[in-house]
């Protein structure tokens, strides 16, 4: 989208819709769709059972705000069991993971900070210790890392 066709006002019509493993991803503000520079701003249903496995983004801070649904929140090696109306703050390049602990899908914000910057997105982390070991349920069915995408043939960052 060139800054012509940028939004300022996004509707369920103009988000952008990401199919992922691990639950839909919502996309209500991120470059090319709103001309925020500073600010991104993802909406995420992820079903029960799944999970988004250990992961670092390293030019970015990230909170997540649940909205509804249970997350087993992981911020370096600390978890918390977050309900609706708790946040994480994720800082910039710290190891974090998101898992649904609930039976119900949940859902939650994400505020990721810049929304642009050079360099990769998002680096996978679930394959290196002591990421493998501290969850070991973060390998199993549901729980998908970014590595996927790479098995996939896809190589493609999601939101860059």
């Amino acid at each position: 989208m060139s800054p012509e066709t940028t939004h300022r006002f996004v509707t369920e019509r103009e988000m952008q819709v990401e199919e992922l493993p691990w639950g839909p991803h919502e996309w209500l503000s991120r470059v090319g769709l709103t001309e925020a520079e500073d600010l991104a701003l993802v909406r995420v249903r992820m079903p029960p059972g799944n999970g988004h496995a250990f992961h670092r983004h390293p030019s970015m801070e990230e909170i997540i705000y649940v909205i509804s649904g249970t997350a087993e929140q992981w911020v370096d090696r600390e978890s918390r069991v977050l309900r609706a109306g708790d946040i994480a703050h994720i800082p910039r390049d710290v190891v974090h993971g998101t898992y649904n602990a609930g039976s119900d899908t949940l859902v939650f914000l994400a505020i990721l900070s810049p929304a642009k910057f050079d360099g990769p997105a998002l680096v996978d982390m679930a394959d290196e210790e002591p990421w493998r070991s501290l969850r070991p349920m973060s390998r199993g069915p549901g729980a998908v890392s970014w590595r996927y995408f790479e098995r996939a043939g896809t190589g493609a960052p999601l939101w860059t």
